[in-house]
């Protein structure tokens, strides 16, 4: 499998969006979260959208030179209207003011709203930490998952992140992940790569437990933990799309098909300043106690972020096809 460099990856990825439509700005922040997904082995939200990205920037379904408006009805409020546009850099365009006003209120909701999908929650709420504050990041997403004995789909996989500053300029902690077992992408490539999936990720259209990823997708995915799962994963609806002001999951339209309404989601972020109560001094304490035990650890310390990828044949053929440099 040929290998390529993660900077050389952000920079295809650039110039793949830009020519199917993206303003320069948008398109190094979109090549931005891609690389940063890509650097973590988060293929899914990596080089796998690219395609949909430039098909829909063509069709229109996303803006790519949307124009962002930020307002903040009250103090410890900012509301982002993405014009339907990408989230990431909506997101971008908010960030320093919402800082800013974590700093002087000690905490303040950040919503998104007409946004297209953000993909990996990580790349937000990571940029958050590493500026000094506490951030809770949540969205919604197509339906898939059914209620606890139910076999009708509700809501999305509905992803949440959270991320602690070190008070250093990095990261104590961090975790992305969907409220279901694994994200949806993970049954797609099972069906492509012709496997079964474990009991537990997914249901058939009866509602019957089922290990084909097949019928799993045409049935519904179950939340992690039961019950517990199923209250987050509604938890994360509310703010994504009821307090947020996104489409509930079941409005939203297939995120990856090239044509149709623009995905209109919503992604909600709450930011907390820690102030200088001691705070730094307590995590750095919990994150000892807990590598007491060998190979215990922080969630998202330890990892590693590549420098280089290995990227399968025909999806490095499509970045060049994408980016115009098949024939160089």
């Amino acid at each position: 499998m040929p290998e390529i460099s993660i900077d050389q990856i952000e920079a295809l990825s650039a110039q793949a969006l830009e020519r199917h439509g993206a303003a320069p700005d948008v398109a190094a922040e979109m090549a931005r979260a891609i690389a940063w997904a890509e650097a973590r082995g988060n293929r899914i939200c990596g080089l796998y959208y690219l395609e949909s990205y430039c098909q829909q920037l063509v069709t229109g379904r996303v803006d790519g030179k949307a124009q962002v408006q930020i307002a903040r009805p009250r103090p410890a409020e900012f509301r982002v209207d993405a014009a339907h546009g990408f989230a990431q850099p909506a997101f971008a365009a908010a960030l320093p003011q919402a800082l800013v006003a974590a700093q002087e209120q000690g905490i303040v909701s950040l919503a998104l709203h007409h946004a297209h999908t953000c993909t990996a929650l990580g790349y937000f709420t990571q940029q958050v930490a590493e500026a000094g504050c506490l951030v809770l990041g949540v969205t919604n997403a197509t339906p898939i998952v059914a209620p606890p004995g139910g076999k009708t789909r509700v809501i999305g996989t509905n992803p949440i992140s959270f991320a602690v500053p070190d008070g250093q300029g990095g990261v104590s902690m961090i975790f992305d992940q969907s409220t279901t077992p694994v994200a949806m992408g993970r049954i797609t490539m099972a069906k492509a790569a012709g496997e079964p999936i474990p009991e537990g990720w997914a249901i058939d259209a009866k509602g019957h437990p089922t290990t084909d990823p097949e019928a799993a997708l045409a049935g519904s995915m179950l939340s992690s933990g039961g019950y517990k799962g199923w209250g987050i994963g509604l938890m994360v609806e509310i703010l994504a799309a009821c307090l947020g002001g996104g489409v509930l999951s079941r409005d939203a339209k297939p995120l990856k098909a090239p044509e149709g309404a623009p995905h209109d989601l919503g992604q909600y972020f709450v930011l907390i300043h820690p102030g200088e109560s001691g705070f730094f001094d307590k995590v750095a304490q919990l994150a000892a106690f807990v590598a007491e035990d060998e190979g215990c650890r922080m969630p998202g310390q330890g990892k590693s972020v590549a420098l280089r990828a290995a990227v399968p044949q025909p999806l490095l053929d499509q970045l060049h096809d994408l980016a115009g440099t098949s024939g160089a």
